[in-house]
């Protein structure tokens, strides 16, 4: 029960982290969203994931030229299953808001992340027949309805403090939140399809904490492809940005700008630096439940983080309300899928 506890611990440092990125990011001037995202996605993506396993591994060529070139593709085409989500996430920020677009797209994120990998284990059956897992996939459902309470009441909070979006489509946002949620499912699917290289990390001696971390060089790779790919096209072909121009300013720009990328693309690696660090502690056949945990304790930091910087402030009361409510849902869920685990 212990390393249950603790493996739920990590999860809400990696979930913190994850829910708190962008707040750097933010704080970035003068230059364009996609050199900032592109900044920020080097540390993020290439330089830690590679940094952080040529500590780990004794010999970093031969460890990857030894798992093979279909193994290697597959978890690189999950990376980039996930990128394509990655970068879909803006457009359904625009047609239906920040709150109720994280909502639907980390609900679905959230549903098709957590029960694929045991299907295509062969262990749904698992899921809906043994005590375990009936309470483990109760925790899910009671996750997801906080995540609608958490989102509905961010909505609100959009609507009273901004006003209506003027490109509100609830149609449109809600299919490309969908399809959103679908691919940046990639990322649980990659983790689960590079167990074989975290297991030939431990056969090296490598603390099973960090075992996982060797496959992130080929994860965040394969998303960081699609990710480049969009940032530098758009600065190529889109006459109001230019890459030359955002790197033609000041030192003292250039310089705090680069810090503020380059903390949050930090802050967003070690929220999967601290999610191999949970998943270790959590039994490897309850290993599905990792994603609904870091999933909807994202959604539970994210508002926590909102209140924490104000954001909140001027909101009605009954909104309030709403989001303190499905926090509570959500620590609720989280209780349950400790319960299910433990009483396997």
């Amino acid at each position: 029960m212990s390393s249950v506890v603790a493996g739920i611990g990590w999860h809400i440092v990696g979930a913190s982290m994850a829910a708190s990125f962008y707040a750097p990011i933010e704080r970035v001037r003068k230059w364009s969203w996609e050199t900032t995202w592109a900044v920020a996605g080097f540390f993020s993506w290439v330089l830690l994931p590679i940094g952080v396993s040529l500590v780990l591994l004794p010999n970093f060529r031969n460890f990857y030229a030894s798992q093979g070139t279909p193994l290697l593709l597959t978890v690189a085409a999950f990376g980039a299953m996930w990128g394509v989500g990655n970068v879909s996430y803006g457009l359904t920020m625009r047609y239906l808001g920040m709150s109720l677009g994280i909502g639907v797209a980390i609900g679905v994120t959230l549903v098709v992340g957590t029960l694929v990998p045991p299907i295509r284990h062969g262990q749904a059956a698992m899921l809906f027949t043994t005590r375990s897992g009936l309470i483990t996939m109760s925790g899910v459902l009671v996750a997801l309805i906080g995540v609608a309470i958490v989102s509905w009441a961010g909505h609100q909070k959009e609507v009273q403090l901004k006003g209506h979006l003027q490109e509100f489509n609830v149609g449109l946002g809600l299919l490309l939140a969908v399809l959103c949620g679908i691919f940046s499912s990639g990322m649980s699917f990659a983790i689960d399809a590079a167990q074989p290289m975290e297991t030939a990390a431990k056969a090296l001696g490598v603390n099973p904490l960090y075992a996982a971390l060797p496959s992130y060089v080929i994860i965040m790779g394969g998303g960081a492809v699609i990710n480049f790919a969009y940032c530098f096209i758009r600065l190529a072909v889109i006459p109001r940005l230019s890459l030359r121009a955002d790197l033609n300013q000041d030192g003292a720009t250039i310089s705090k700008n680069a810090a503020l990328a380059s903390t949050g693309g930090i802050m967003w690696y070690l929220q999967f630096f601290f999610y191999a660090w949970g998943a270790a502690n959590i039994p490897q056949h309850l290993s599905y439940v990792n994603w609904m945990l870091h999933m909807s304790i994202y959604v539970l930091c994210g508002g926590l983080v909102g209140l924490a910087l104000g954001e909140w402030a001027g909101v009605r009361k009954q909104s309030l309300r709403m989001l303190i409510a499905g926090i509570c849902v959500i620590i609720a869920a989280a209780n349950l899928v400790g319960l299910g685990m433990a009483a396997n």
